[in-house]
């Protein structure tokens, strides 16, 4: 198993990972608290010091990574000469390993309810054994609401030379991001409003920022015209809405 940190084609560090399939799991799953991005969020249950609880946030869900990684072990077609390749852009991070995935399954079906059919079904069944996985084809769906538990774009599942690819994007719309685009404090504001709630009207986004209806209008359109927001309703403004592209948080 091998993880490369990227900027663009320019290979800024590389790291193998050998031993045993336990031990090239560890390893790589270490790595990825090294070289990933963590911020932290407090949550106050009560006022008191034992009321306050630090939840860590990483750029990708570590559950989600492990379980692919576990898939990637799992379903490797280790007749191939090649590597599990994991590949960490700026915007993206990429889990690669040989062997296109088994008839009859296709890229898509792993978005939905599948059956677990298995390349390698003996080294499936010890990390059965050893409590990794269950049997009932479930570990892309969860994958998939681990992203969406956290506001992440979903994972891409595809063949790629001859191979099987899972993509995790990060998140498009954190501050940063946004300052970068040329969005102001408000739009900002508005914007991870909708993250959470899933939609903001013309009304809501003069409550959330004290602005004008004119105002509101303006700045909303601009959301829509950089791509970040959806705009749909009816004419003059009329039931007008603006959604997330990735949708609510938990949805």
């Amino acid at each position: 198993m091998r993880i490369g940190i990227f900027r663009g084609n320019q290979i800024l560090d590389s790291h193998d990972f050998k031993g045993t399939l336990w031990e090239q799991l560890a390893g790589a799953m270490e790595r990825f608290r090294q070289v990933l991005k963590v911020r932290f969020e407090i949550k106050v249950e009560e006022a008191t010091l034992e009321g306050l609880q630090r939840k860590e946030v990483w750029e990708y869900p570590l559950e989600a990574l492990r379980e692919a990684l576990i898939n990637a072990l799992i379903h490797r077609d280790y007749t191939i000469p090649a590597d599990i390749q994991i590949k960490i852009h700026e915007d993206r991070l990429e889990i690669w390993n040989a062997g296109e995935l088994p008839l009859p399954l296709r890229p898509d079906d792993l978005r939905g309810p599948h059956r677990s059919v298995l390349r390698n079904p003996l080294i499936a069944q010890a990390f059965y054994f050893a409590g990794l996985i269950e049997r009932w084809g479930t570990g892309t769906t969860r994958i998939i609401e681990l992203c969406r538990q956290q506001g992440l774009p979903e994972p891409e599942f595809q063949h790629q030379q001859g191979g099987f690819l899972v993509t995790f994007a990060k998140d498009p719309y954190t501050p940063e991001r946004l300052r970068a685009m040329g969005l102001n404090e408000r739009q900002i504001r508005a914007v991870l409003y909708v993250k959470e709630r899933g939609s903001i009207t013309n009304k809501e986004y003069q409550q959330l920022t004290g602005v004008s209806k004119r105002t509101a209008s303006g700045e909303l359109s601009e959301l829509v015209e950089k791509g970040v927001l959806i705009k749909t309703g009816g004419q003059r403004g009329r039931g007008t809405t603006y959604w997330a592209k990735i949708g609510r948080i938990g949805q």
